[in-house]
């Protein structure tokens, strides 16, 4: 008998703690771009999740959320401040972001320092889910190695030999050529010059030259944002388009298309997403957004989607109780997300598994060629989970 009412209290508690989680509003901090060269991909991010939440009737596991934002105005230096703005002072249950690797990293060291669940919805910082992974730190997005190591694989197959490559000097840059140096000279081809400029310098003119000098096979480069904008009109100004075929990760005309024009028509880019899946998940997640936002969803509103996605199915494994720390991150790592871009479950060391997809710019779209590279799981070299 006391073995049965012991069961009935532990039951009745548990029910009691769920019920008390379901009433509190969960606060999500919000820790992305709203000013400077990133802006538009923070506020697609911020769309993609808000959407997912909608959709759920403004709650998960019972849990009404609550948004606390930051502008994080893509500035490590800013980074551990205002993330530990959100936590401290505005108590966040979770963080959600964000677009610049060197903010992200600065994110992930304090959410691993105080244990606050953290999915990254956009920087791809090998790092995070390498020699940084911890139970709590997820990643909806990608790691920068994902992409450029799809595109290796491409530029190899259409024959090219030699390639100059040219990108911001920062984390996610570094990363993307790294992935794509890898695959491409694992298949005979030579990375002959790695230029770069500091980030968020759009004064390309110099580097353009040296690239015409150089003469390579083709260039292979990684830039988002109004940096990619500058870029490609910048190449076609250069006259480089038609001679020098230009690969680059998605980033490069995702977002962009319409102000870079007839300059990015042609572009093959390496990505995991694509404007034309047309699988009827994606088609649905499209219209609603459509719908919502007045505006046509890109990979970064995905992103912030399945961010929205991958906290819910860790939230409905514990019942809305954050508390349940160990139990909230088995709950994303045995989840499959079913994501716009296609089904995706997570690595070992928290990063999608994903299909990249080879995709060719067509007026204002990114539209499907195929598939670069199937389930491709970054190494996550260093994690320790």
């Amino acid at each position: 008998m006391n073995t049965i009412r012991t069961l009935a209290l532990a039951s009745a508690a548990l029910f009691a703690t769920s019920l008390v989680h379901a009433q509190n509003k969960l606060k999500v901090g919000l820790m992305l771009p709203a000013t400077g060269t990133f802006a538009s991909l923070g506020t697609a991010i911020e769309n993609g999740f808000r959407l997912y939440v909608t959709e759920q009737g403004g709650k998960l596991s019972g849990r009404e959320i609550e948004f606390v934002k930051v502008d994080d105005e893509s500035d490590p230096a800013k980074a551990t401040d205002n993330v530990n703005k959100l936590i401290k002072r505005d108590n966040v249950d979770v963080l959600v972001g964000t677009v610049h690797s060197g903010v992200a990293m600065a994110m992930a060291k304090v959410a691993k320092e105080t244990g606050t669940p953290f999915i990254v919805a956009n920087a791809g910082a090998g790092a995070i889910t390498g020699p940084m992974c911890a139970q709590n730190i997820f990643r909806s997005s990608f790691s920068n190695w994902q992409p450029g190591y799809a595109m290796g694989d491409v530029v190899a197959k259409k024959g090219h030999k030699k390639v100059v490559t040219i990108t911001w000097k920062y984390a996610a840059g570094d990363e993307s050529v790294a992935g794509f140096k890898e695959a491409f000279e694992k298949a005979g081809g030579q990375v002959v010059k790695e230029l770069n400029v500091p980030f968020p310098n759009v004064e390309f003119q110099a580097l353009l030259t040296e690239i015409a000098a150089t003469k390579p096979d083709a260039v292979y480069t990684f830039f988002a944002g109004g940096g990619a904008v500058k870029f490609v009109k910048d190449y076609a100004a250069a006259g480089l388009r038609k001679s020098i075929p230009l690969y680059g990760a998605g980033f490069l005309t995702d977002g962009t298309l319409e102000a870079q024009g007839a300059d990015a028509d042609g572009i093959l880019t390496t990505l995991h997403y694509s404007d034309q899946l047309n699988t009827p998940r994606d088609s649905a997640f499209r219209l609603a957004y459509a719908k919502q936002f007045k505006l046509q969803p890109d990979v970064y509103a995905v992103q912030g989607y399945d961010a929205a996605q991958m906290l819910a199915a860790g939230l409905s494994a514990v019942k809305g109780d954050l508390s349940r720390k160990a139990e909230f991150a088995a709950g994303i790592e045995k989840a499959r997300i079913d994501s716009p871009r296609g089904p995706f479950t997570v690595s070992k060391s928290h990063n999608p598994i994903q299909d990249i997809y080879l995709r060719q710019v067509t007026g204002k779209e990114n539209k499907l060629v195929g598939v670069a590279s199937k389930s491709l799981a970054d190494p996550g070299r260093g994690c320790r989970l």
